[in-house]
């Protein structure tokens, strides 16, 4: 059989199944829980997964077949329903978990009945992650942790997180990494919320006091967290590229649609402005297509680094033009609070808007470092020098 037709049968599979879904459990009158856990036992969540964990050991590239399906029908964008579960964990689920904890964890997730967040970053050790000080100590059969964890997403709202954290300070701080799964609920574990420029607070600081975790939610050998962190956060990058707006839609498409509603502010400058954002819009949704070829292929590619870090700077240009043509309307927005509501909605959307797009160069890895392992990885540049390169992290000036 070749490799055309096989790709056929796979996408009939595929259509075939999430239409019987739908048609089984209607978008609109069923509940979400009960919908996604119909799309994960039928294999439509991560198509390309293994048959029981929520897959059908279909091309990869399927995916964006069966999500459309769903959309529809009147269903969800899946991602939106467990955004850092379903983007950044569930890969990672997959590789490093056996078969009954993938199990477990996968299909509550899916749903969207456990959420998930990442533990990762630190008040000292943002862009250099693994210069982080959060310990795990040996205790019996698992580990007690204490540290501080920042900038997390969600996790106020999250049953579990993907934990890095220091088990051995005597070798360089790379080497001494291990990767932990914890469950929220946790005793020791304490959620502050951070308040954003939106008013609103969706990040988080995390503090750790004495929390204990059972060896058996380790991915990974101990020491090589370093590793496991890195398969996490390329799923994490090629999440944000997967993102890219159709044509005319996204950020785009709210600056066409505003240029349209605002007729009295056009000027032949931002006429320009606007056309040349466009232009590159369209490069970065071709780019895109491209990516997900390369990735339905099996291949990893430096497209995903690549997509997100051109899509987080014209996202912040596209709304910066946006707020110069609004001109003094531009300065307003409706509220200012926790109860602000999510940045797609409210008479202020544009403004709020902006305001989130300040956040994309930094999320899922700043734009500085992005550049550094594009320069590094795939122009094969020479590297930093780093001071603390075959140091033990004990020794480290702090």
């Amino acid at each position: 059989m070749t490799t055309a037709s096989t790709e056929t049968d796979s996408r009939t599979l595929v259509e075939d199944a999430a239409r019987r879904v739908v048609a089984e459990h209607p978008p609109p009158t069923t509940s979400l829980p009960e919908l996604m856990g119909a799309w994960y036992d039928a294999g439509l969540t991560w198509v390309h997964f293994p048959v029981g964990l929520g897959g059908m050991d279909a091309p990869r590239s399927l995916q964006a077949v069966a999500n459309r399906i769903l959309r529809d029908a009147g269903g969800p964008e899946p991602r939106t329903v467990n955004t850092i579960g379903y983007g950044i964990v569930a890969g990672t689920i997959r590789r490093y978990a056996d078969d009954a904890l993938a199990g477990r964890l996968l299909r509550p997730l899916a749903t969207g009945e456990e959420k998930w967040c990442q533990l990762f970053s630190e008040p000292g050790a943002g862009s250099d992650l693994a210069g982080l000080a959060t310990r795990a100590v040996r205790d019996g059969d698992g580990w007690r942790v204490n540290g501080q964890k920042v900038w997390n997403s969600l996790a106020h709202l999250s049953r579990w997180a993907i934990l890095l954290a220091r088990t051995d300070p005597d070798v360089p701080k790379h080497k001494g990494l291990t990767y932990f799964i914890v469950d929220m609920e946790t005793p020791g574990i304490e959620v502050r919320p951070l308040r954003q420029l939106t008013g609103r607070a969706a990040f988080n600081e995390v503090f750790l006091d004495d929390v204990f975790i059972p060896d058996s939610q380790r991915f990974g050998d101990v020491g090589e967290g370093w590793i496991v962190a890195n398969s996490t956060l390329g799923d994490e990058r090629n999440s944000l590229g997967d993102r890219v707006a159709a044509r005319g839609s996204g950020a785009i498409g709210d600056a066409l649609e505003l240029w349209a509603a605002h007729p009295e502010q056009h000027t032949p400058i931002l006429r320009e402005r606007l056309v040349r954002l466009w232009a590159r819009a369209e490069s970065q949704r071709l780019t895109g297509n491209r990516a997900k070829v390369t990735a339905s292929k099996g291949v990893v590619g430096p497209e995903s680094a690549i997509l997100k870090l051109l899509n987080s700077e014209l996202t912040q240009n596209i709304y910066e033009f946006c707020i110069e043509l609004l001109g003094p309307e531009g300065t307003l927005i409706d509220t200012y609070s926790l109860d602000a509501p999510d940045d797609e909605s409210g008479p202020t959307a544009i403004q709020r808007k902006y305001l989130r797009s300040r956040a994309t160069t930094l999320e899922g890895g700043t734009s500085e470092i992005l550049r550094n392992v594009l320069g590094e990885r795939v122009l094969k540049l020479p590297q930093e020098l780093r001071a603390d390169k075959g140091i033990a992290w004990k020794d480290i000036p702090r």
